[in-house]
């Protein structure tokens, strides 16, 4: 354990931080497609897409569902109020806070995991918006958390602002000196793993619809405990 610590102290937070949120981004992708395609067309945690799914919804005609985006916003914005609010006072990007909170995310994604497993491949209508809305409370949270730590161009939820930005700075777009050092990898990789894990969750609901949120869960909870682990090893210094 007391090498492991030692190693981690020569990590720079930064780079912690990067690859800490690259991976919760991950976890993204694999919610996102469970909501999507196993839930009733319902992100967790891209609520653009809610957004989208909800105005198309409204017209009426196109079996597109109204309550369960519309709920999950509502969770959303809940969660990543809450998120704020504990960390309002805190001036560390990661803190002792922010690990209960990414925590609590893994929490909720694993107990939500185990009941759809308890509950079977055909949960019931209310079982399904209950799911979306509390992962969708748990994604705001972990929104909040991402956005506290503050790591550029890796929100965790979406990568619209990254596209922009590897789009813009390009030698096509602005062409900005040093491109290629300016945050273009960091950017890559998040564009490719919120895709790797959609199709990781999109994979995962052959074997159960429960499956990805448990995988997810899983890896949120590694990664807190890795950020968590880092934090206190810094501090010790």
């Amino acid at each position: 354990m007391t090498s492991v610590t030692a190693r981690l102290r020569l990590i720079p937070a930064e780079t912690m931080h990067l690859w800490l949120m690259l991976v919760l981004t991950f976890t993204t992708g694999i919610n996102d497609a469970v909501g999507y395609l196993g839930l009733d067309k319902v992100f967790t945690g891209n609520m653009t897409g809610n957004v989208v799914v909800l105005g198309m919804a409204l017209v009426g005609g196109t079996s597109l569902p109204i309550l369960g985006p519309a709920l999950a916003l509502l969770g959303f914005l809940a969660g990543a109020a809450t998120g704020g609010r504990v960390l309002k006072t805190e001036r560390e990007p990661w803190s002792l806070r922010a690990t209960v909170l990414f925590g609590l995310v893994a929490a909720v994604m694993l107990t939500l995991a185990i009941v759809l497993f308890v509950a079977g491949d055909r949960p019931s209508r209310t079982l399904e918006v209950l799911t979306t809305t509390l992962a969708a409370v748990a994604m705001g949270t972990q929104a909040a958390a991402a956005r506290h730590v503050a790591v550029k161009d890796i929100t965790t939820v979406v990568v619209t602002s990254t596209l922009t930005g590897l789009a813009a700075d390009s030698p096509i777009g602005a062409g900005k000196a040093g491109w290629l050092e300016g945050g273009t990898a960091r950017r890559f990789v998040a564009v490719a793993l919120i895709l790797l894990g959609a199709l990781a969750g999109a994979g995962l609901l052959k074997l159960h619809l429960g499956a990805g949120l448990l995988v997810a869960g899983i890896v949120i909870a590694a990664t807190t405990v890795v950020g968590g682990w880092h934090h206190r090893a810094v501090r010790e210094l």
